[in-house]
């Protein structure tokens, strides 16, 4: 089959072309150089500009043009703007339930039920006795249509356990304890109780978060700091020169402190002045001559009267 040749009149067309890809585009000036011309089919071509529209890197305009048989002037087929080979693309669609990612929930929103889930099974499978089926629903609480399934209940457990709450978290790798043996660990029933509990310590990073039994932070309940000395500077000494302590260099015995009271009754009678005696003034006499004890005498004392 041979290959359709360029028309001459089709690939003249540069202008109309042009003036086409001016009128889609926003701003006169988003429509840059021509870039070329390919040919589609017989009497079919599509003229190339380069795209100066912001955020459309490496696209062109395309505008295709024909003509009819034995006619002298060209037809617009279509104009729009197409991706080059260097032009940045959006990813490819996917639909939301492969999309969806965990958090992408938010207040209002609802997950559509997702059918033949594998983290599922029946919580109830009805027997078809409708007597049976309505006591097993209603009176023995056996409300819940599905419950979790062993493959759901391991692929959470391999979630939780490498996660921010598992053993190799950097919170828990710097624990001096592992939360089995805190206080604040509430640990869950059934299967997954063996492996994870809920922590109810409000002063942890972890209050209220599933974790698991090798997990720890510095909120333990029987862990402490070690004391160490205070890492400020010691004070400068405050110096009083008004105030006066008397401390006795000397250790006193008990024996002394017993006779502590007599010991200050003798200071009190040493404290006392003493009276200094008057001098004894002698009676003069007759005679220039004192009798002494060594000088004799003649007289007698007269006896008393009787």
């Amino acid at each position: 089959m041979a290959s359709p040749t360029k028309d001459a009149v089709l690939t003249n067309a540069v202008e109309l072309a042009r003036q086409v890809a001016i009128d889609a585009a926003e701003q006169p000036e988003h429509v840059g150089e021509h870039l070329g011309v390919v040919v589609e089919g017989d009497r079919l071509v599509s003229h190339t500009f380069a795209s100066n529209s912001p955020g459309y890197r490496g696209w062109h305009w395309t505008v295709t043009l024909a003509r009819v048989p034995r006619a002298r002037v060209a037809t617009i087929c279509e104009v729009e703007l197409l991706p080059g080979d260097t032009a940045v693309l959006a990813p490819a669609w996917l639909p939301w339930s492969e999309r969806l990612r965990p958090g992408d929930i938010g207040a209002g929103d609802v997950l559509p039920f997702m059918p033949g889930d594998p983290r599922l099974v029946p919580g109830y499978v009805a027997t078809g006795d409708a007597e049976q089926d309505r006591v097993a629903i209603e009176e023995l609480a056996l409300a819940r249509v599905r419950v979790l399934a062993p493959e759901g209940r391991e692929r959470a457990a391999e979630r939780w356990y490498a996660g921010s709450q598992g053993p190799t978290a950097p919170g828990a790798l710097a624990a001096a304890a592992a939360c089995q043996t805190c206080a604040f660990m509430v640990q869950l029933s059934g299967p997954l109780g063996q492996l994870f509990g809920v922590c109810a310590n409000e002063w942890s990073p972890d209050d209220a978060k599933v974790v698991s039994l090798d997990h720890g932070c510095g909120a333990h309940s029987e862990t402490d700091i070690e004391p160490h000395a205070s890492d400020w500077p010691d004070p400068v000494a405050k110096i009083d020169d008004l105030d006066l302590e008397l401390v006795s260099l000397v250790e006193e015995s008990p024996a002394a402190i017993q006779d502590e009271p007599e010991a200050e009754a003798v200071v009190e009678a040493e404290a006392e002045p003493v009276v200094e005696p008057e001098p004894v003034v002698q009676p003069e006499t007759a005679t220039d001559e004192t009798p002494t004890d060594e000088t004799p005498t003649d007289e007698t004392p007269a006896p008393p009267e009787s």
